[in-house]
């Protein structure tokens, strides 16, 4: 029987450019969703959060037969890796591009390519892999197809007069003279001819896209009579198979029930080698895995039996041993501290998980998979401190952990700092932002108070302007918040990592106080209508409230204790406005996100199923107070 021809390609994008949408049609045509089962919409989003933020969290596969699609008849398998497109879960890209050997760069024929775009791409060019330019949403209104394909053609060029390997800058200059495609993923349609602004591509389906990928993509370097080599790339896990390794086979060939010699490393980095046996091979078919006898070298499977696999490893002959590169990522650059949750309502919030063995277990289980994550001990032996790439991915993490059932205490994110000869040094973010006109003085403003340094500004079309900047980590945190209302709602601000520099100095923190319960008990209206005039709030009448907890944001940018608790003296005399109705107004509920923004220094978040609360790290007020003064003392 021959053997099927092989091409693993990641599909590379900013977010929200329709990368799985497009996977999902690809699946369609080739008859992944049979006859019975009706065609999900964007499959490959499988967690709700995915789904409702609308963003691609972990990278998947998927795999894509086309019958009689490879030479001489044979069949073609497209391993294609669906990748995320935010900067914050860059270990998800940099392993996803460890799995295959070329790129599709799909671009929003409205949009153009944006700033997460740019990370990715700059990780493929450095691997020396082929990219494809795929225009997708053609049939767009606002579609300016030459002008975005420029902008993707200008992109790689600068990409790769940037690297500093000179044989990976020549392989990218040459990358111009692949096809351009052009494609509608909602539609199901793609082709090599360009056709004009707001048209879907005249063409019956996505062959196109599969000739280009089967032409221009490199078959995986895979040596079928070699000893075996397999890069573990992934980590899942099922109730009845234990951990699950996602392996690309390199070299040889895998079986179901072979020996082979695992390959791993300690926490310090050195290598170890124990003979163990795959208890179970798996390959995937479209979104589903099945079990299989064997895979060969150049395809992508998932095995079972080995306890304790982790990402990185590799599955060598048991005669011939020999290790592959270890996956790198880059360095974390925001961490916030995670613990149980300490306030007086704990247990309260409609969580089953409360203890700290708990929250440690369910970290640990996070590192697993996440490549990109760290957590260290901290001085309380029921805290951590999480440690990740950035804002999205840490609260992306929390929220999921809610979600299961946790009762949280998170801190206020930091960023993590490194010392390069002998100064303290921090993470820096590119930041690109398209306003209208109105608004660039507010946002210019708005970045110089984060010690943002503009690096360049140009008039964008109609009456807006794109400005770039290069600013502190820790001045976007909170950041975003403020600039959807200083644009009220129109300004598009994308960052991506760039390097360390030295420390910029303070960064003042946000403009309001906070309104912090000074007791325990039920809110009352009487006293929220009493306050009312003192800031906004965040909690509504009837709900509880403890001493500590912050009930709302104050108009003044000094915390103020406030009695929430408050309740009308009952006395035998009539008032003329008795009967008088009181309008409240609403209460702003914070969502995680925006708790997290707001949380001062000396706050952190309290994280339930049922509720999310602001509080001070030390809940009364004379602990506060003393608190306050051993700072005072320590910084003169």
């Amino acid at each position: 029987m021959s053997h099927p021809e092989f091409r693993n390609v990641a599909i590379v994008a900013h977010v929200d450019h329709g990368k799985t949408t497009l996977v999902n049609s690809m699946l369609e045509q080739s008859g992944v969703f049979d006859d019975h089962g009706g065609v999900t919409d964007r499959v490959m989003d499988s967690g709700d959060l995915e789904r409702e933020k609308g963003i691609t969290i972990l990278a998947k596969n998927t795999a894509v037969r086309r019958k009689g699609g490879g030479k001489d008849g044979r069949d073609l398998i497209i391993n294609v890796i669906d990748t995320p497109g935010h900067a914050d879960f860059g270990g998800e890209v940099e392993r996803a591009l460890s799995m295959v050997d070329g790129v599709v760069l799909l671009v929003d024929a409205s949009e153009g390519p944006l700033p997460q775009t740019r990370f990715v791409l700059g990780k493929a060019l450095a691997a020396k892999m082929p990219v494809i330019i795929l225009v997708n949403k053609t049939d767009r209104a606002d579609a300016r197809i030459d002008e975005v394909v420029s902008d993707a053609q200008d992109l790689l060029l600068e990409l790769a007069s940037s690297l500093e390997d000179e044989e990976a800058a020549a392989a990218a200059e040459t990358l111009l003279d692949l096809p351009v495609l052009y494609a509608s993923g909602r539609e199901g349609k793609a082709s090599t001819e360009n056709p004009g602004n707001g048209n879907a591509p005249d063409a019956e389906d996505l062959q196109a896209l599969f000739d280009v990928i089967y032409n221009v993509l490199p078959e995986p370097s895979a040596e079928l009579d070699a000893p075996l080599q397999a890069h573990v790339t992934n980590l899942d896990s099922s109730s009845f198979l234990g951990r699950i390794g996602l392996v690309r086979v390199h070299a040889g060939s895998l079986k179901k029930g072979q020996q082979v010699a695992w390959i791993h490393y300690d926490d310090e980095g050195n290598q170890h080698t124990k003979t163990v046996k795959i208890a179970e091979l798996l390959r995937t078919v479209g979104v589903t895995r099945q079990p299989t006898d064997e895979v060969i070298a150049g395809d992508i499977a998932a095995i079972s039996g080995i306890d304790e696999i982790m990402i990185g490893d590799t599955l060598a002959d048991v005669e011939n041993p020999v290790a592959l590169p270890r996956i790198s990522v880059d360095e974390p650059a925001i961490s916030m501290t995670i613990g149980v949750n300490t306030s007086p309502l704990a247990g309260r919030g409609g969580g089953d998980k409360l203890t700290a063995r708990m929250v440690k277990a369910r970290l640990d289980n996070e590192l697993i998979g996440n490549v990109s994550l760290r957590v260290l001990p901290t001085e309380r032996p029921d805290t951590w401190e999480v440690q990740g790439r950035g804002e999205m991915a840490l609260s992306i993490l929390v929220e999921t952990m809610r979600r299961e059932g946790f009762e949280l205490t998170v801190g206020k994110p930091q960023v993590v700092t490194q010392t390069i000869d002998g100064k303290i040094h921090e993470p820096y973010e590119h930041m690109i932002i398209d306003v209208p006109s109105e608004h660039q003085g507010a946002v210019t403003q708005l970045m110089a108070a984060r010690k943002g340094q503009m690096t360049s500004m140009d008039s964008g079309s109609g009456d807006w302007v794109r400005m770039e900047f290069d600013v502190p980590a820790r001045g976007l945190i909170g950041f975003r918040t403020t600039f959807m209302t200083e644009t009220r709602g129109t300004g598009i601000a994308n960052s991506y990592g760039i390097e360390a520099r030295p420390w910029a100095g303070e960064i003042k923190g946000r403009s309001s106080g906070s309104l912090v319960a000074d007791r325990s008990g039920k809110i009352t209206a009487f006293a929220v209508q009493g306050l009312a005039d003192r800031g906004s709030f965040f909690v509504e009448p009837g709900t509880e409230a403890y001493e500590g907890m912050v009930v709302g944001a104050n108009n003044r940018d000094e915390d103020m204790d406030v009695n929430i608790t408050k309740e009308k003296k009952l006395t035998n005399m009539r008032a003329a406005s008795a009967d008088t109705t009181v309008t409240l107004s609403k209460a702003h509920t914070l969502s995680l996100d925006e708790a997290m923004e707001f949380c001062g220094q000396d706050e952190c978040v309290e994280v339930t199923p049922d509720i999310l609360r602001v509080r001070k790290l030390h809940l009364s007020a004379t602990e506060r107070a003393r608190a306050r003064s051993r700072e005072k003392a320590l910084n003169k």
